[in-house]
């Protein structure tokens, strides 16, 4: 069996008049997050962790930022389209493992349900995928709350 691990990393600026989505959930707060999609900074992570373990470069060069086709694109759909990759050369997922780094909103209530969402996109078992959340201590651009984070380590497999 092959193993290979994949490391992802995003963020994103947090600005007025968006919707915040985290880790394909919607989350009630004032501002969101600013990109070309919908700027959800966790699927970013996970599927560039993915993309990586694969050997399939990043999420950049198949869902380009330049493109209409993903303007205002769900996360949710690039992530499935994620997965279909990697099935496509043969591998399946180990586990993810996921830091979101973020002032406010608070988001350890929502985890659980990011983690359904997760893995019902990417149909597999809600226990493959660890989600935690941090702060900055109040440093750097996440700490002024200006944007957040999110790292993600993605673990694949291939008979």
């Amino acid at each position: 069996m092959q193993i290979r691990v994949g490391f992802g990393y995003d963020m994103h600026r947090l600005q007025e008049g968006r919707e915040l989505w985290i880790g394909g959930v919607k989350l009630d707060y004032e501002k969101g997050l600013q990109g070309h999609s919908d700027a959800d900074v966790l699927i970013h992570a996970i599927c560039d962790a993915l993309l990586g373990a694969a050997n399939l470069r990043d999420i950049g060069y198949h869902f380009p930022d330049n493109s209409a086709e993903y303007h205002n694109v769900d996360s949710k759909i690039l992530l499935k389209e994620t997965i279909n990759l990697l099935r496509d050369k043969g591998y399946t997922l180990g586990n993810i493992d996921a830091t979101v780094c973020a002032e406010q909103p608070r988001l350890n209530p929502h985890i659980p349900g990011m983690q359904r969402k997760l893995a019902e996109v990417m149909a597999v078992d809600a226990g493959l995928i660890s989600i935690k959340a941090t702060t900055s201590e109040k440093m750097g651009f996440v700490g002024r709350e200006e944007g957040i984070t999110a790292y993600a380590v993605a673990l694949v497999q291939k008979p």
